[in-house]
């Protein structure tokens, strides 16, 4: 029997994305939840968005996380200034979410464009935004090599992205990033493994 309400993680992932779509704040979930929606499922303890927040937005943005949410103005606002990430904790089921800025980062900006809209819960429907399958095989081949190149949790989740998607990804647009992030070593690497 299907479960009648969503697990904690899903249904926190789910209010934050209308919390952000009805300040008109322009975002998309990136991390573990877009790779289990474009690869192979897994579980997640938290939530990884990417938001267009600008300053004019840190007012509204903290009164909208209001009593549901551990959220701090000044972190918010330090996240603006460093280009970097601020969290929100979902007080009721200690679900952190991590905000991550889009600033001027190109590839951001290329995320951003191109997201695309997808199903996470059937009943009552709820859609969310998502980073593109390529952009998420993309972003974790960048957070692989950052750490040393070791973690089989995102080699993992780039895998069975690209199982599941293959025959079905835009391969000039992964050879393209993937040679201005300085992943193509990976991704062609990626692409063998995904293979086995």
């Amino acid at each position: 029997m299907a479960p009648d309400r969503p697990p904690d993680p899903v249904a926190v992932a789910i209010a934050t994305t209308e919390l952000l779509e009805r300040l008109g704040i322009a975002h998309f979930a990136d991390g573990s939840l877009a790779s289990s929606i474009h690869g192979e499922p897994r579980s997640t303890v938290d939530i990884d968005l990417v938001a267009d927040v600008t300053p004019d937005h840190v007012l509204a943005l903290t009164a909208a996380f209001g009593e549901d949410f551990y959220v701090s103005e000044d972190a918010i606002r330090e996240a603006l200034r460093l280009g970097t990430s601020f969290n929100a904790i979902h007080l009721a089921t200690a679900v952190k979410v991590d905000v991550f800025m889009v600033g001027n980062d190109p590839f951001d900006r290329e995320r951003l464009k191109h997201r695309e809209r997808a199903r996470l819960w059937a009943d009552p429907p709820r859609d969310v935004y998502v980073d593109r399958a390529e952009h998420i095989v993309l972003r974790k081949l960048e957070w692989y090599r950052r750490g040393g190149d070791i973690s089989e949790r995102q080699w993992r989740d780039v895998l069975g992205v690209l199982r599941v998607k293959r025959g079905q990804l835009d391969e000039a647009r992964l050879d393209t990033w993937a040679a201005r992030l300085g992943v193509a070593d990976l991704l062609e690497r990626a692409r063998r493994d995904a293979e086995d």
